[in-house]
């Protein structure tokens, strides 16, 4: 009679462990959320990174991470970015005009005149 009840207490235990749902790990990978708006970090055709972020605005260098200039920006409807800046470099303050023609891409006009592109990063 013993090994019965092992045996039934041994099914009884592999049943009652089958119906036990075990909480699995999420294995999927987040979706990757697409950008809004201008923050994140751009890129300019000379290597310089730019990082915009909650109206803050930094250009570094990619080799020794300098900080070339820094300043503010505000986003206008339609995409318009208006960047006030300092530069390390010239020790002057500019301004600069940005349209976010895409998602990856800013095309930017310097105080000056001088044109540029900004391509977002990753």
């Amino acid at each position: 009679m013993k090994p019965l009840i092992l045996v039934s207490l041994l099914a009884g235990a592999a049943t009652l462990a089958s119906c036990q749902s075990s909480e699995r790990a999420n294995t999927y990978a987040p979706a990757a959320q697409a950008p809004r708006g201008v923050d994140g970090s751009w890129v300019d055709a000379n290597g310089l990174v730019s990082t915009f972020n909650g109206g803050q605005f930094a250009t570094r260098t990619t080799d020794t991470n300098t900080t070339m200039a820094t300043g503010t920006y505000v986003q206008q409807p339609g995409g318009l970015i208006e960047i006030s800046l300092f530069s390390n470099i010239s020790k002057s303050a500019s301004k600069a005009n940005c349209s976010l023609v895409s998602q990856r891409q800013l095309n930017c006009t310097s105080g000056s005149g001088a044109q540029f592109t900004l391509n977002r990063q990753g």
